[in-house]
């Protein structure tokens, strides 16, 4: 089972798209199908199931694109994303959709068939939130492919007998057998792939062995044998022993273990997120343009009035208001942004954080620990939960990046571990059942706003940690209570633009608007 990552899971992945949990992880998914098809495409078929989020989001919610970037395969910053449905037609592949009724267990599956000239394999994946996935099926084999090791795939009848050669000549790796009636599949999963002095001595004794490789997708990879000194808040606090050791710290030494890193390898991982989000802020300040998005810049006259004293005096929360604003505007605009936990949320959590350390007049290191600390709660609410609002509603989402936000906060301020968990505590518990409903199925309203709700909560749930407040339910419980209230909310409320404001004429009225704006050619990012 996969390791939850700082880096992999919570913060990050560094993007462009409206959402993670779409476009990222359909690019990670057409990079790993690409793969199967060893870089050979001619024609998809890309299935969703009825009673999913896919067949009324794909589109607007970025699937397409991200799956087309990874079946050219191309990285989620790539620029060219937004039109790499026109560059897959232009280099030959045949792109089409279905929808289907197959009773998915997960909202947001994907069914891919590909085909070559000589060759047709098929795929069943998982977007599972904030950007990750897991393949469940290769040519109808059950696997568990996360994108986290290189993976070898030997297709062919002889199950034990490559198992077994195998397992004599490959190390720090792990030997995986598939069997379908007639059918093996042999997995080899491990920091490298099989040598291919070994591929050519099987191929020598199995000649009809057709072998694949999939490259890793994540930026921290795992190993056989890793562990992780903890997986949740209460392991945590057993961990601590009542020493109130800081949450970044911890943080630090989970992601040491985890990514087999150093502390000033995790320092400067972070760091260099600090940089990018400051570099999108400064760029959503400035002003961003693209056709495709229902609001347009606002952030640049926030600043305005804010520094001519036209606003409320709120301090820092004006500052987070403005940065929470440049942020989202950024992501609409195809910029690049930091999945902070997802791309819906990316600005709660980054904006409160910056803004707190830049009234405090906090160095860049400050403000990477904060991420830190709020990271390792992230961890927390993934073990348990998900980021993915279509199967958690918006409290998945906004919830989780209150709650991480409210963490970094109180490490900004020197907070004790306690403190920083109880607010971590309060901030979720304030956002129980809270829907996700995208007008005009645009990750933009009332998405804003719930990211400025988000981040609002953080510091007044940062403020009554710091002052004592008890919140009486531990962090692992609200998650625990978090995951019930998302699998009794209804369906049309988790993100599948069926529910909510999604629904009002005036939403309806601006989709209609949009779709046919599209057919027209569009104005590039930013």
């Amino acid at each position: 089972m996969l390791q939850t990552s700082i880096f992999n899971d919570v913060i990050g992945p560094v993007m462009r798209g409206p959402s993670s949990s779409h476009c990222a992880a359909a690019l990670r998914i057409g990079r790993l199908a690409r793969d199967l098809m060893d870089q050979d495409i001619t024609d998809v078929l890309v299935e969703f199931d009825r009673a999913g989020s896919l067949p009324t989001t794909h589109e607007s919610h970025g699937s397409d694109m991200g799956l087309c970037g990874g079946l050219l395969g191309w990285d989620a910053t790539d620029d060219r994303l937004p039109d790499s449905p026109r560059w897959l037609r232009e280099v030959g592949v045949a792109l089409a959709f279905a929808v289907v009724d197959v009773h998915d267990a997960h909202p947001n599956t994907y069914r891919l068939k590909l085909r070559n000239g000589h060759d047709e394999r098929s795929l069943v994946a998982v977007s599972t939130g904030g950007g990750m996935v897991e393949i469940v099926s290769i040519d109808r084999f059950p696997v568990t492919i996360v994108g986290d090791y290189f993976e070898t795939l030997l297709f062919g009848d002889d199950a034990d007998g490559l198992a077994e050669r195998l397992a004599d000549h490959v190390r720090d790796a792990t030997v995986l057998v598939h069997r379908l009636p007639g059918r093996a599949l042999v997995e080899v999963r491990g920091r490298d792939f099989v040598d291919e002095g070994i591929l050519a001595k099987l191929r020598a004794r199995w000649p009809r062995v057709v072998v694949r490789r999939l490259s890793p997708v994540l930026p921290v990879r795992s190993r056989p044998g890793l562990e992780v000194p903890f997986e949740t808040c209460a392991e945590l606090l057993q961990c601590d022993a009542g020493r109130q050791i800081p949450l970044w710290k911890w943080a630090a030494t989970y992601e040491m273990a985890r990514g087999d890193l150093s502390e000033a390898d995790v320092l400067e991982r972070m760091a260099e997120i600090v940089r990018l989000l400051r570099r999108s802020i400064a760029q959503g300040i400035e002003g961003t343009q693209y056709d495709d998005r229902v609001l347009g810049h606002q952030s640049g006259a926030f600043k305005r009035c804010m520094e001519e004293g036209r606003l409320v005096r709120a301090g820092a929360l004006n500052r987070t208001v403005l940065y929470t604003t440049a942020l989202m505007e950024v992501k609409s605009a195809m910029g690049l942004i930091v999945a902070a936990p997802t791309a819906g949320a990316c600005a709660a959590l980054p904006a409160a954080c910056l803004a707190v350390a830049e009234e405090l007049a906090l160095s860049e290191e400050d403000s990477a620990r904060a991420l830190l600390a709020a990271g390792l709660i992230g961890v927390f609410i993934a073990n348990r939960w998900t980021f993915a609002a279509e199967v958690g509603g918006c409290q998945a989402e906004g919830g989780s990046a209150a709650a991480m936000a409210a963490a970094a906060l109180v490490t900004l301020h020197d907070g004790t571990l306690s403190q920083a968990l109880a607010a971590s505590s309060l901030a979720l518990q304030s956002m129980l059942g809270l829907i996700c409903d995208p007008v005009a199925n645009r990750v933009e309203v009332p998405c804003l706003g719930k990211n400025v709700l988000a981040a609002t909560n953080a510091i007044s749930c940062a403020n009554m940690a710091l002052a004592g407040f008890d919140p009486v339910i531990p962090l692992d419980e609200v998650i625990d209570a978090a995951r019930r209230v998302g699998s009794q909310l209804p369906r049309e409320l988790r993100c599948t633009a069926l529910g909510g404001l999604a629904t009002t004429p005036t939403s309806l009225r601006l989709e209609r608007k949009l779709r046919a704006a599209r057919r027209a050619p569009a104005a590039g990012p930013l």
